[in-house]
């Protein structure tokens, strides 16, 4: 026999999925992921990005070079529909799991439902990240 918060959790997921699918998250995530073109030039400039990322942490100097093919790759894959609706995508998801942490811990730090305002305080939670500061 599940739990009241098991079942609640449940239908919570269950909410969060049909978001995703009229959002058309689901669908723009899926058409991305079948298209090698797109997942091709992102996959390259994530590695591209993490190399520079590596360089300068280690203090090195950014090739200018390097830096400007970045941003050439950079801004071909914003041109790309079907890469650009998957970065909105992605990025509605992470919107979409953060609004729900914060209210489910904030929810648990206050002892009830959190106001408007409780939730305009910028910290939703020990570990989060977002702490003000």
């Amino acid at each position: 026999m599940p739990t009241k918060i098991e079942t609640k959790t449940n239908e919570l997921c269950e909410a969060i999925l049909e978001q995703l699918q009229a959002g058309g998250i689901r669908q723009r995530i899926d058409t991305f992921m079948s298209d090698a073109t797109a997942r091709g030039q992102y996959e390259s400039l994530m590695s591209k990005g993490q190399a520079l990322q590596e360089k300068q942490h280690q203090g090195e100097t950014l090739d200018p070079v390097e830096v400007t093919a970045f941003e050439k790759d950079r801004d071909a894959l914003l041109r790309n529909p079907v890469a650009s609706g998957f970065l909105d995508a992605q990025e509605e998801m992470h919107d979409l799991k953060h609004s729900v942490q914060k209210f489910v811990a904030k929810t648990i730090e206050l002892g009830h439902l959190p106001t408007d305002d409780d939730l305009a305080e910028g910290s939703c939670g020990h570990g989060c990240g977002c702490h003000s500061h």
